[in-house]
C-alpha cells in the first residue's frame, strides 16, 4: 500500500472529526454558561444559609440545608461511609472537571484539523483559503479555553467546598 494513500485517507479522516469538535465544543460552552450560573447560585445558598451551618455543626447536629450538598447527602443517608461520601462529591464535581481538561484538548484538535487545508491552500498561493482556515483554527482554541476558564474556577471551589463539608462530617461522626 502506498504511503500516500495512507497520509490521504488519514487527512480526509481527520476532515471529518471537523464538525463533531466543533458541535462539541459549542455544547460545552453551553453548559460552562449553565455551570457558571449554577455555581453563582450555589455560592449564594451557602452565603445566605452560612451560620445555621456553622450553629448545626456547633451543636453537633447534621440537618439539612440548601445549598451544602455533601452534608445533605450525609442527612439523608447517616450510615454512609467515608468512602461513599467522598464519591458522592467526586460525582458531583465530575463533569465540571472533565470539561475543564476536555475543552482545551477539543480546541486543540479544531485547531489542528484546518491546518492541512490551510498548508495546502499556501502551496497553491491561495491566500483567502489559508485565511480562512486559520481564522477557524484559532477560534476553536479560544473556545475551548474560554470554556476551560469558565469551569476550572468553580470546580476548585467546590473541590474545596466539598473538602471542608467532608472534614465537617467527621467531626459529626465522632461526636456522635
Amino acid at each position: 500500500m502506498n504511503i500516500s494513500i495512507i497520509e490521504s485517507l488519514m487527512a480526509d479522516v481527520a476532515d471529518l472529526f471537523m464538525a463533531p469538535v466543533l458541535l462539541t465544543i459549542l455544547v460545552l460552552f453551553v453548559y460552562a454558561l449553565f455551570a457558571s450560573g449554577r455555581f453563582l447560585s450555589l455560592w449564594m445558598l451557602r452565603r445566605r444559609n452560612g451560620n445555621a451551618y456553622r450553629m448545626a455543626l456547633n451543636k453537633g447536629r447534621a440537618e439539612r440545608l440548601p445549598g451544602y450538598q455533601v452534608h445533605n447527602y450525609y442527612v439523608r443517608h447517616p450510615l454512609a461511609s467515608d468512602d461513599e461520601l467522598e464519591v458522592f462529591a467526586l460525582k458531583k464535581l465530575e463533569m465540571l472537571r472533565m470539561t475543564t481538561r476536555i475543552a482545551p484538548m477539543l480546541g486543540l484538535i479544531a485547531t489542528m484539523i484546518p491546518m492541512g487545508p490551510a498548508l495546502r491552500a499556501l502551496a497553491d498561493g491561495n491566500i483567502q483559503g489559508i485565511s480562512e482556515n486559520l481564522i477557524i483554527a484559532f477560534a476553536a482554541v479560544i473556545w475551548g479555553l474560554v470554556i476551560s476558564t469558565l469551569t476550572f474556577w468553580p470546580a476548585s471551589v467546590k473541590k474545596r467546598w466539598f473538602a471542608a463539608e467532608l472534614i465537617n462530617i467527621r467531626k459529626l461522626k465522632e461526636a456522635a
